[in-house]
């Protein structure tokens, strides 16, 4: 298992965003238009049926069988990437990876946490399984608040992965521009 700290140290320069489209709630897609837009970090969504994007956001769309689009996100990212899902074992196999990993709602999840999250994915998957189901629904519905966290979330984690934008020059200061050549000198009229 490779650790994301490591990674981070190294300066992955070629980070993307790997996005699990088909249950990703459109506002955080949104967002994360913005992001790549913003940033250049190249995008890519994943998903079972064709989802309009962006000229600068890449789509792949994978067979509709089940676990294809989780299988095509772990088999093309790699370590220092970001993994957008809220599917606990897809998150566990891009933390394996050495991915980063974010919920929708802007939680990361860790090789720290993972094992607690899918161990109670797990008990629940059993509880509304069984022949007289404990328990029933699922998350409560997705948010402002929850869009806000993870607007948040992904500022704070670009801004400490991606290498900063060049500086610019001050008003009336030429930038030096190694592509350019150098001027003739003019010379006096006679």
């Amino acid at each position: 298992m490779l650790d994301n700290q490591t990674v981070a140290r190294t300066g992955n320069k070629a980070m993307k965003i790997w996005v699990d489209a088909d249950a990703c709630p459109n506002a955080i897609k949104e967002i994360l238009y913005r992001a790549a837009k913003r940033t250049g970090c190249p995008i890519t969504l994943v998903a079972n049926i064709s989802i309009q994007v962006p000229s600068y956001v890449d789509m792949i769309v994978v067979p509709g069988r089940f676990d294809e689009a989780d299988n095509k996100i772990v088999e093309l990212l790699k370590a220092g990437d970001l993994t957008i899902t809220t599917d606990i074992p897809l998150a566990a196999q891009a933390l394996e990876k050495g991915s980063y990993v974010f919920t929708h709602r802007g939680e990361e999840l860790t090789n720290k946490n993972i094992g607690e999250r899918l161990a109670m994915r797990d008990l629940m998957e059993s509880l509304r399984s069984g022949t007289d189901p404990i328990v029933s629904g699922g998350p409560p519905p997705f948010g402002q608040r929850d869009s806000a966290k993870f607007a948040n979330q992904l500022d704070r984690f670009l801004a400490k992965h991606l290498p900063p934008p060049p500086q610019s020059a001050p008003p009336g200061v030429e930038q030096p521009d190694s592509t350019r050549l150098p001027r003739p000198k003019a010379q006096a009229e006679s």
